[in-house]
């Protein structure tokens, strides 16, 4: 009998889930829930492998009651007892974890530890840990961090040029992101070039988009630092910024430090730039219109993108292949065209016709002949964590 993996996401205010089959992938049920913790009541919407939507207020807006209707969708859709095991994404496990674990005090404990290290999203994992605990008792819980892939990284990649105290005292540092989705394509890549033990640039775009030097299993390099905020351009959030700017807007422009730091996760980026949105496909459209604003967003966006895939080739000596993926990545052909165009120096150009039929979850080399592989892959973070889940409780 086919068993299943809880899979869940919780953010601050939402929880998304699926319950997925690892060994093929195959999504049984999935769902989000949204505006929880925030006061009053929130709503859930479920959906099952067949399209039928459920829709339904939770009140309250809890990630506690969110699972609730969750178990009462896993026993309608008769799921309840073929789930195995619930697995959770863990944005931050500072230098705890290398690996995903299964859940303990302990291992819940330094995540609680890691909350100093992302304020933002570590709290609600320990919510989403807490409240599965409590409404699934007996089933084995594992956790899997965005950052383990990236914590073979060498001392040159992660240290940044600030007292050296600061990294021993406080591990301030630079930890990396998006290492599930770097996983899995580093897991396709060997059979997709051919290549045993292939080096590889991988741009994960997507409203957080980071690109890692991945070395086989393991990166050597990547763009975000200590939090998500470094590194390339983001859907609302700024990317690499002199850090005189924020001296300067709050003792010459009177800004406190929370307009900055809200201004610079929450304001920059695509929308800062365009003025029109966070959505790389608004602005594309603006862009084939001819629009002066979404032409200079994705000038810099493209430029910016180019210059840290360049940079990531430093670690490796060299890639064999350049990847694309998440929604940017595996979607826009303009964002494609345009870096790949800039990189030509380095042996990569695009075939045009590959390029423009590849999106909506197809994949395959787009480069002309005579180039360095660029390939496009869809990425699926759900399934590795499902996987992980499932080795780590038999």
């Amino acid at each position: 009998m086919s068993h299943y993996i809880f899979v869940l996401n919780c953010g601050s205010s939402s929880l998304k889930f699926s319950v997925i089959n690892p060994e093929n992938g195959d999504e049984a049920l999935k769902g989000l829930a949204e505006r929880l913790g925030v006061g009053g009541v929130g709503n859930i919407t479920i959906k099952n492998a067949k399209g039928d939507k459920l829709e339904e207020t939770l009140d309250p807006g809890t990630h506690q009651e969110a699972l609730r209707h969750i178990v009462a969708a896993l026993h309608k859709e008769g799921l309840m007892d073929k789930i195995k095991a619930v697995g959770h994404r863990i944005v931050h496990g500072g230098e705890y974890f290398a690996e995903s674990v299964l859940v303990d005090d302990d291992v819940r404990n330094k995540i609680v530890d890691c909350i100093r290290l992302a304020p933002l999203h570590n709290p609600a994992h320990v919510t989403g840990i807490d409240a599965a605990r409590e409404v699934f008792p007996n089933l084995k819980q594992v956790v899997v961090f965005d950052t383990a892939f990236h914590q073979h990284m060498p001392e040159r990649a992660y240290l940044y040029a600030l007292p050296y105290k600061l990294y021993t005292d406080n591990k301030i540092r630079r930890y990396g992101f998006h290492g599930t989705s770097y996983r899995y394509i580093a897991s396709q890549l060997p059979e997709k070039l051919g290549i045993a033990k292939p080096k590889a640039v991988v741009a994960h775009l997507g409203n957080g988009a980071s690109v890692a030097a991945v070395d086989f299993d393991h990166s050597v390099d990547t763009t975000m630092g200590l939090t998500p905020l470094e590194g390339v351009v983001h859907g609302t959030r700024s990317g690499d910024v002199d850090p005189a700017i924020f001296g300067i807007l709050t003792g010459q422009m009177g800004m406190s430090p929370k307009e900055v730091d809200d201004m610079l996760w929450k304001q920059s980026g695509l929308l800062g730039l365009s003025g029109m949105s966070n959505d790389c496909r608004t602005i594309e459209e603006a862009y084939a219109k001819g629009d002066a604003a979404a032409i200079r967003t994705m000038e810099v966006y493209c430029y910016r993108l180019a210059k840290h895939i360049a940079a990531q080739m430093v670690g490796l000596g060299g890639a064999d292949a350049i990847v694309f993926t998440g929604g940017i990545g595996e979607n826009s052909s303009l964002v494609r065209e345009k870096t790949i165009a800039l990189l030509e120096y380095l042996g990569f150009k695009l075939d045009s016709a590959k390029n423009h039929e590849t999106f909506r979850g197809k994949e395959g080399n787009i480069a002309a002949s005579g180039s360095k592989p660029v390939w496009v892959i869809a990425t699926n973070e759900e399934l590795m964590i499902a996987r992980d889940t499932d080795a780590l409780s038999v």
